[in-house]
């Protein structure tokens, strides 16, 4: 799927259908003289429903249909007949989309499981038929219950992209590489930044037929918490990762303030993303020898004492195993 088909934000705006009409109908028969009222209820109005498909990966198809109306309900009619219910309207989203109220930006819930349905807005009621009404000192209301209106509203989706290992770093740092390596994606490669436009999935086979999905996150830079760069646009979809993945290059001036500048910019975003297991990797380590490799180690020690990390290059499979296996240990713990 090309970028521009990536989209992970929309806003739509929803409409429940109307209640229908009670009937305020008096039976008329043959030899049936007069035979009362016998209006049925209206139809309840239709639902807008949002539900969950585990097949969906991205929100493309509402780019460009932004409106969804439910059917309204129908009308009583005679003989006490109810009218039929409009029929509901479902918005199929991916796993991991949140919506919300756009205009009060509140999170009304949020699809994390295939097949799920919720209610967003709920069709209005049938009114009732005059035959409700009936009473020994009211034989003959005339009169029938309206149907309720149904309600609008203005909601944003908003995807947050579902993976056990998200990577995290700065552009041309080596993640898409790497997740070409690492798994079957083909994600575009090159030698500048911002290459990648929009988050990569790849799954990851480890030993014993196990696996874990890995995501290739825009490169973020310093001040992506403001919205600088891309970084900022897709922040959001680290939230859904289990375990970080820095990755920072070997050939990096300073690799201890290039990890600082990056868990500041998450802490600046969302602090609680540095509550989540992480990994640092320096990669692009084919371009050292085993004296060099044991010289950044003693100078990355006093830095990166509560944390692990590996030296990896996706070019000559150096420590990739090594680092799936670490993955793999952080997401069972």
């Amino acid at each position: 799927m090309t970028e521009g088909n990536f989209v992970d934000y929309v806003k739509v705006h929803v409409s429940s259908g109307n209640g229908g009409k009670g009937s305020a109908h008096l039976h008329r028969e043959k030899y049936v003289a007069k035979g009362g009222p016998d209006g049925g209820d209206g139809g309840r109005g239709g639902h807008v429903i949002v539900k969950g498909n585990k097949n969906l990966w991205t929100l493309v198809h509402y780019k460009f249909k932004k409106h969804f109306k439910a059917g309204h309900g129908e009308h009583g009619s005679k003989n006490r007949s109810t009218g039929a219910d409009g029929a509901d309207t479902y918005l199929e989203v991916p796993l991991g989309t949140v919506i919300r109220d756009t205009e009060t930006n509140a999170v009304l819930f949020e699809i994390t499981e295939d097949q799920e349905e919720k209610i967003v807005l709920e069709g209005g009621m049938g009114g009732r038929g005059n035959w409700h009404f009936k009473s020994p000192t009211n034989q003959t209301p005339r009169y029938a219950q309206p149907g309720i209106p149904g309600q609008e509203a203005q909601l944003t989706l908003e995807l947050k992209v579902l993976a056990d290992v998200g990577l995290v770093g700065f552009p041309n740092a080596g993640k898409s590489t790497l997740l070409s390596v690492m798994t079957s994606a083909k994600p575009k490669i090159a030698n500048y930044e911002f290459t990648t436009l929009k988050p990569n999935l790849g799954i990851v086979e480890h030993r014993d037929f196990q696996s874990f999905v890995m995501a290739d996150i825009p490169g973020i830079i310093e001040g992506a918490a403001e919205g600088k760069g891309l970084g900022h646009y897709f922040l959001r979809h680290i939230e859904r990762n289990a375990t970080l993945l820095f990755l920072i290059p070997a050939d990096s001036k300073d690799i201890s303030q290039e990890y600082a500048i990056l868990l500041d910019e998450l802490r600046r975003y969302n602090p609680e993303l540095l509550d989540k297991q992480r990994i640092v990797a320096i990669s692009k380590c084919d371009m050292l020898d085993e004296e060099l490799i044991e010289e950044m180690r003693q100078e990355m020690e006093p830095d990166f004492k509560d944390v692990t990390y590996l030296f990896i290059s996706s070019v000559s499979q150096l420590g990739i195993q090594q680092l799936k296996d670490k993955l793999w240990a952080l997401l069972n713990e």
